[in-house]
């Protein structure tokens, strides 16, 4: 048996199996070791392939599709610093509990630490920000080693998917030559089981009747709760989650990643500003819980996490389906391993109707009067950050997407963007919370979304990632890109460093001075500076039929934002501390 019939059959086995455990899209980076793994998924009919010549911008293009259909997808380069340049994605795919399948190849065993060109030691590359790493062995064609193959694919995929998902690192070592046979008819047929050759059945996590019962019985001692929901996905928690909010008269502080603030469901005990009436001291006293449920990932607010804080004599709940320790303060008294809304609905049936609605009341009622007096001028012409977010639910069409970049985008869309109906589903890279990637994401996730995309990011968040904008061009993508530029890192500006202004600009502020309009016309964009809110409202009325890449550029001034936010926040502070001493 020759070496390339080794090399056909071995990888040929892996990508049908791939195919098999319902792995549909691939990103691939080119490369000469990777070829003979490329060149068998290119010839795959049911995967769909899409190249993309930077890794960096590869590796978060394939986790902008995981997480936008919450399916694995496999990302493959070729060997030595490409696959360094996975890194990043890596981490955010762990962190944010993303399937990915990282196929990286190597040069075979003597050619490693021999001084052989494009070579690093990529054993255990990403160390523990991957759930599994396989140094895969060399390609042979027996029925022992097709097994193998086949099998790593199937355990590759379902520790990927299972709770909490993550990324899976596979190295394929190749030799030379590395040209697969393809000219077979019968190149994917798998003889032996060849619908599947393992399946792995995952099971969400939960705990037994009698456990649940014992919550409810400490739960139903308590008449001042909250639940405190975090980033989480998952279609049945909204309903679940609000119904057992209704029982308990516990209000709901909802995160924009939670899916909370927008939908159909009831939205009568959900809190949306309390990013900015929990920087009060009076507030936070009169609002004090003795219980708090918490579900998903850790708040975007900052506000919020210091409440959480200040309240640790509480008893805290802390109900994770993916069994991790979400608990970066150590408040929890309890940490439950169960699926978020497998445990709202046994919870539910199991509580007694709370009736006394005092508590809710009072954080409805701080609630409303903090919205009454956060609400932006309709006469002002000057564009704003804070009321392009206090206006996006109105201007984006039922059922958009809205993918939102870090630093103070996702900070002004805890802010601003309050509760609707329109169903809009909110994603952003929160799990190790940087600016990498940001575009190639939400262009990834473009693709797999039924409903228009929008992306909102800064103007150094864009920056970062432009060779991200390839995939447009290439695909033809349909996304529309809100720009918010204030020339520079806007989010330093309300950071104690500002109180230093005498380095201030270079370290922190860095103005870039950049027009992107050239960039996006090079790839083959629609780029729009607006000019007022009449423009804007134009613009995103014309977005909701998408057409390729449309760039819309919103330029602010970051100092007056800074002032903007300042000033609100001690209206609202004002407000509240009124009402507060006239309930007392």
């Amino acid at each position: 048996m020759n070496h390339q019939e080794s090399l056909t059959a071995y990888t040929a086995a892996f990508v049908a199996e791939l195919v098999q455990i319902g792995v549909t899209e691939v990103v691939v980076s080119p490369g000469s070791r990777s070829t003979p793994m490329a060149m068998v998924m290119a010839e795959h009919q049911e995967l769909n392939i899409h190249i993309l010549v930077d890794e960096r911008s590869a590796a978060f293009f394939g986790l902008g599709i995981a997480k936008a259909s919450g399916k694995p997808v496999a990302i493959l380069c070729t060997s030595g610093t490409a696959a360094a340049n996975y890194f990043a994605a890596v981490v955010e795919a762990n962190l944010s509990r993303i399937p990915l399948l990282v196929i990286t190849a190597d040069r075979p065993h003597e050619l490693r630490d021999v001084g052989a060109p494009q070579t690093i030691d990529q054993i255990r590359l990403y160390g523990h920000h991957v759930k599994w790493f396989v140094e895969m062995a060399l390609p042979e064609k027996s029925d022992e080693m097709i097994r193998y193959v086949r099998s790593v694919c199937g355990r590759a995929a379902a520790t990927a998917l299972q709770a909490p998902s993550g990324p899976v690192h596979l190295n394929f070592p190749f030799r030379e030559p590395l040209i697969p046979k393809l000219d077979d008819d019968n190149l994917f047929q798998l003889t032996e089981r060849p619908n599947r050759y393992v399946t792995v059945h995952n099971g969400d996590l939960t705990i037994d009747q009698a456990e649940i019962k014992e919550i409810a019985g400490i739960i139903d001692k308590h008449e001042k709760g909250i639940i405190v929901c975090g980033q989480i996905e998952d279609e049945k928690f909204a309903a679940a989650v609000t119904q057992l909010s209704a029982r308990l008269n516990f209000p709901i502080l909802a995160d924009p990643l939670s899916q909370l603030r927008s939908g159909k469901h009831s939205s009568e005990t959900i809190i949306d500003a309390y990013d900015t009436f929990l920087r009060n001291g009076e507030v936070k006293e009169y609002l004090k819980p003795t219980i708090i449920l918490r579900f998903g990932a850790m708040p975007i607010s900052k506000a919020l996490t210091n409440f959480l804080k200040e309240n640790h004599q509480a008893v805290q709940f802390v109900v994770d389906g993916g069994g991790g320790w979400r608990d970066p303060a150590a408040l929890s008294t309890d940490m439950i391993y169960c699926n978020e809304s497998k445990f709202c609905q046994e919870l539910f049936a199991l509580l007694k109707t709370h009736d006394n609605q005092h508590f809710l009341d009072k954080w409805l009622s701080i609630n409303r009067l903090s919205k009454d007096n956060m609400t932006f001028s309709k006469d002002t012409i000057e564009l704003s950050e804070g009321r392009l977010f206090s206006q996006l639910a109105e201007m984006l069409p039922e059922g958009a997407n809205l993918f939102v970049g870090n630093s103070m985008p996702i900070r002004d869309l805890d802010s601003f963007f309050h509760n609707n109906d329109k169903s809009i589903r909110v994603l952003a890279n929160r799990g190790a919370n940087g600016i990498d990637g940001t575009i190639s994401t939400a262009l990834g996730a473009a693709t797999v979304c039924s409903q228009p995309l929008y992306l909102v990011l800064g103007d150094l968040t864009f920056y970062h990632d432009l060779n991200g904008l390839l995939a447009a061009k290439l695909y033809n993508i349909d996304i529309t890109i809100i720009i918010i530029n204030n020339n520079g890192g806007g989010i330093f500006s309300f950071l104690s460093q500002a109180e230093h202004p005498k380095h201030f600009e270079l370290l922190f502020g860095t103005p870039l001075d950049l027009d992107f309009e050239y960039v996006v016309h090079m790839y083959n964009g629609n780029f729009t500076r607006v000019k007022d809110w009449a423009h804007v409202e134009a613009m995103m009325e014309a977005s909701k039929t998408p057409q390729g890449l449309n760039v819309i550029e919103i330029v602010t001034k970051r100092d007056r934002n800074t002032e903007e936010h300042r000033q609100m926040w001690n209206l609202v502070s004002q407000e509240i501390s009124k009402f507060v001493k006239g309930e007392q």
